[in-house]
């Protein structure tokens, strides 16, 4: 059993048969008010050995670039203008390559390192510190359906995570419903319903429907049904399509219309191998949606890992003006469905470093 997030609500079986609902609503007096909840605390994750083995491999490239600072015997100025160039080649973008200087040499400073290995180890720690505020646990529960919609620009592999979530999800005891809004292209909806076959859940999809009314009707049809999860895949998009972000606004508002309290967590999915511009469509899609969450995929063979920490400081930014950081719930670092794990900053930062 995967216990990747914390659930308070006792989880169903995913015994669900699988089907192609049409987008017809349901019937709303069929729904029941939210039983109450009581906080479960779930079995201890599995072990993650192989996970980082993989994760240490997938960051290879990145680390490589770092990594080769310190093979040198001195620490000094030159040490710290090649780090500052591996860490700007590794897309961690320019404020935050200068906040891990400022920070490491200080660190160098107070603990009197006098070797460039003990340097990589304060490295890891700063880098460590910085990314922790993106480590938060996804926690379903609070709300019967938890509705969590996901949004990316295409190809940043959207679906694919979406399917893997769902068999996270499934394998710790959650029913899940498939809402298909990406309904314009037909590959997206025969995707999904392949993972919906997969992990034996139900979907509701219409070809050609509507993207707000298909995800209105998966909400209310979630909530009839009694499902733990509804998770609603939209079309992706370029945040410089103005109408298509639009689209995205007027399907969250319809979600609140089935369901006053939702969507409870809105999700980007993001490319790690688009460096900085991966940061760019978090801005973006932050200020259209009100981002609550990051799986950041195809971290597997990057050089630019660094981008986590110029979201990690853009997250700092975000708190300084009153908000809240935006967690990475998940990263990939491959096809296979165990290749989508929880983000740990420290693990992260390990791997990173090698």
């Amino acid at each position: 059993m995967f216990s990747f997030f914390k659930k308070k609500i006792t989880g169903q079986p995913a015994t669900e048969a699988t089907g192609n609902s049409t987008a017809t609503p349901a019937n709303t007096s069929a729904s029941a008010a939210p039983s109450e909840v009581t906080p479960q605390q779930m079995p201890a994750e599995r072990p993650r050995a192989s996970w980082m083995a993989r994760l240490g491999q997938g960051l290879r490239r990145t680390g490589q670039t770092i990594s080769t600072v310190f093979t040198g015997t001195k620490i000094d100025d030159a040490l710290y203008e090649e780090l500052e160039t591996a860490l700007l080649m590794a897309d961690a973008g320019v404020q935050a390559t200068e906040y891990l200087l400022a920070d490491l040499k200080k660190r160098v400073k107070d603990t009197g390192a006098t070797e460039p290995s003990a340097v990589k180890a304060l490295l890891a720690a700063s880098i460590s510190q910085l990314l922790k505020p993106l480590e938060k646990p996804l926690t379903i529960g609070a709300h019967k359906p938890t509705i969590i919609m996901v949004a990316g620009v295409n190809g940043a592999g959207k679906t694919t995570s979406i399917g893997k979530l769902t068999r996270h999800l499934s394998d710790s005891g959650a029913s899940v419903l498939l809402a298909a809004a990406d309904t314009f292209r037909a590959a997206a909806r025969e995707q999904l319903a392949v993972w919906a076959t997969r992990n034996t859940v139900e979907i509701v999809s219409q070809e050609g429907g509507d993207p707000a009314s298909v995800s209105f009707d998966a909400v209310t049809a979630g909530r009839a049904r009694g499902k733990d999860v509804v998770l609603v895949d939209t079309a992706g998009r370029l945040p410089t399509q103005l109408h298509l972000m639009e689209e995205l606004k007027k399907i969250k508002r319809v979600v609140q219309k089935a369901e006053a309290t939702g969507p409870h967590e809105v999700l980007l999915v993001i490319d790690g191998n688009t460096g900085q511009n991966a940061l760019a469509q978090v801005k973006a899609f932050d200020e259209t949606l009100g981002l609550t969450g990051l799986i950041v995929t195809k971290l597997d063979g990057t050089a630019k890992g660094g981008v986590l920490a110029a979201i990690a400081l853009w997250g700092q930014g975000r708190v300084a003006a009153g908000g809240s950081a935006v967690p990475v719930y998940f990263i990939g670092v491959g096809e296979a469905v165990e290749d989508l794990e929880t983000f740990n900053a420290q693990e992260f930062a390990d791997a990173l470093l090698g």
